[in-house]
């Protein structure tokens, strides 16, 4: 019996359009589609507009031979998209990377929390752990990231007068999240070896896991080596054993809080590291290599208008407050609105799966689609938040969008951390354990950036991971409190 995913008035029942092609031909053509002809965003426009719906059947990459069954219903829209967090309806084992799994041996020969689904024990003992952990280290979360932030201005700084003319962001950035993610999440400091090498230890494990999902952008003429090289066959763990021992080696010789409450809750301290080198490079590293940059891309893009009014705001409230508290942080509407629009125009992961435990009846803005139990479902997340019949001028980074009783009411179609932003995360549900961790240091980020400089220019490009940024100018502030 298929269950409604909303309690909206019924809209007619249609079948799922789209198709998968012939076996192994299709989800090739999809791929390369994917990948090459088309490129992401228009592969999903461009269906949108041939079915004439925002629910569609595709096939997603890698495909043959990683994955062997590549086949999904595609959501596109801020209505449907919600039925992959309900985990009552759908199952999160096994499919955080999608349609494929990188062998566990890239996790310690264990499967981590973000791959266990809600319905099995492992998942709420260690996701209470996360959600308590972090809670015990909530005095720490400012004036660690402070800290941390203090010496990437340094860098930046120095890196922009001796270039004279540029200075890239994400290297500096990179490094000033591998600072603080261990520094947070351990009992120690990293020394002077792990902090130079520890980033690029995390961005190799990182790239074999995920290098089935993306493109590294070669001319077209070599798509087909790269097609056959990173999606055609899993890379293998061995090239970054070393680097993951080194790395999980410098968590349990610094981590005894942590793994000594694990064990406390009945956790092999062995796999409580793997879970939380995880934790640390996955969820927390990854997601800050991703989201400062964005952050910063939007914020400076915007223009000189909005950096006026940001820092106005931030130098008042700082200053009214006595300095830089959760207090403070709360009574600055614009910063707050600013942060949560960079989190819905460019959401950290863009991907979401499940699969359907039940038959489920889904709505999108203008039809009710029927999922079978057991079919693989895929929301795109930026074309989600993006939906131009929830948000105005969707497409468009408004600095203000959140500001105000009704600009509050739209934060339920935030989705970015695998549920609506008026969500709290628990040890039942799929949410990011760090959610509000990420929205505070995303707002840290910008009242410090508006605490030292009045204004600043950047350039942008895109990477396989984010965007990259390259800051052009800095001027420093003439009002600093």
């Amino acid at each position: 019996m298929a269950t409604p995913s909303s309690s909206s008035p019924e809209l007619p029942l249609k079948p799922i359009p789209g198709g998968y092609g012939f076996p192994f031909l299709g989800p090739i053509k999809d791929r390369y589609d994917y990948f090459y002809f088309q490129g992401r965003d228009e592969f999903f426009r461009s269906r949108i507009t041939k079915y004439n719906s925002t629910v569609f059947r595709a096939n997603m990459p890698p495909g043959p031979f990683i994955s062997s069954d590549s086949r999904v219903v595609v959501l596109l829209d801020a209505l449907s998209f919600p039925i992959l967090f309900d985990t009552a309806k759908v199952e999160k084992r096994n499919i955080l990377d999608g349609t494929y799994m990188p062998s566990l041996s890239f996790t310690g020969n264990i499967r981590t929390c973000a791959y266990l689904d809600p319905s099995e024990t492992e998942h709420s003992v260690l996701k209470r752990l996360f959600l308590s952990f972090l809670a015990s280290r909530h005095d720490r979360f400012i004036p660690l990231f402070r800290s941390s932030l203090s010496e990437m201005f340094v860098k930046l700084e120095d890196k922009l007068s001796e270039k004279k003319k540029i200075a890239d962001f994400n290297s500096i950035s990179d490094s000033m999240s591998f600072d603080y993610v261990f520094r947070l999440l351990s009992d120690g400091t990293p020394d002077s070896k792990l902090a130079a090498e520890g980033p690029g230890m995390f961005d190799l494990w990182l790239v074999f896991q995920l290098a089935p999902l993306a493109s590294i952008g070669l001319p077209k003429i070599f798509s087909v080596f790269e097609d056959l090289v990173i999606h055609t066959i899993p890379l293998p763990f061995f090239p970054v054993k070393s680097g993951y021992r080194k790395l999980y080696e410098a968590f349990y010789s610094s981590s005894g809080s942590f793994l000594d409450e694990a064990e406390k809750q009945g956790i092999d301290r062995e796999k409580a590291c793997h879970n939380l080198v995880f934790l640390a490079g996955f969820n927390a590293y990854g997601g800050m290599k991703v989201l400062f940059p964005t952050l910063l891309k939007w914020v400076g893009t915007a223009g000189e208008d909005l950096h006026r009014k940001l820092a106005e705001e931030v130098r008042t409230t700082v200053k009214e407050e006595g300095g830089l508290t959760f207090s403070a942080l709360e009574k600055m509407s614009l910063l707050k609105s600013v942060v949560y629009e960079a989190l819905r125009i460019e959401p950290p992961v863009p991907f979401q799966y499940g699969k359907a435990k039940e038959d489920i009846v889904i709505q999108s803005h203008d039809s009710s689609f029927k999922i079978k139990k057991g079919e693989t479902i895929f929301g795109y997340q930026p074309f989600a938040t993006k939906d131009p019949k929830i948000f105005k001028d969707s497409e468009k980074f408004v600095g203000d969008r959140f500001v105000g009783e009704e600009g509050e009411k739209l934060l339920k179609y935030v989705y970015w951390s695998n549920e609506r932003e008026t969500v709290e995360p628990t040890p039942e549900n799929k949410q990011c354990p760090g959610k509000n961790l990420v929205v505070l240091i995303g707002r840290i980020m910008v009242v410090e950036f508006f605490l030292r400089y009045d204004t600043f220019t950047v350039e942008v490009a895109d990477l396989p991971l984010g965007p990259a940024v390259k800051f052009k100018s800095l001027t420093r502030a003439t009002d600093m409190v």
